[in-house]
């Protein structure tokens, strides 16, 4: 058994390169088989760039309204208590609502040691719903 304290690791920002908007990830988990994870809280119109995963990805939404979309689908709202499970390989985004912050835990299978590939980041217009994916 490992316990990991709250508070014992440093929260870090979402990298620039994969986020758009006020970031933070803390309680990140990998190393132990091949599973990773975190809680991330998006400040109001913060977003991850578009990405898939190789073998899926769960989101359980603990704080907040956010909003996810998959290629081709609508933008939707997410909230607490909220499920979200993208298919392996299924390009979409998520994040905060705009005038409201979302924490979730993320939580991704790794294959050949990476969980996540990221592409594009989201542009204004399309967070906004003003375009479709």
């Amino acid at each position: 058994m490992d316990i990991k304290q709250s508070g014992s690791q440093p929260s870090a920002q979402g990298p620039e390169n994969y986020f758009t908007g006020t970031v933070r990830i803390d309680a990140p988990f990998n190393g132990r088989g091949n599973l990773s994870g975190g809680t991330v809280t998006f400040e109001p119109g913060a977003r991850t760039a578009r990405h898939t995963h190789p073998f899926g990805q769960t989101l359980l939404v603990v704080s907040g309204l956010g909003r996810v979309q998959r290629e081709g689908g609508p933008i939707q709202e997410i909230r607490p208590g909220d499920i979200v499970w993208f298919e392996p390989g299924e390009k979409h985004w998520h994040g905060a609502a705009p005038d409201c912050a979302m924490s979730h835990i993320a939580i991704a299978e790794k294959e050949n040691g990476s969980a996540v590939i990221w592409m594009e980041k989201v542009s204004d217009a399309d967070y906004l719903g003003k375009t479709q994916l």
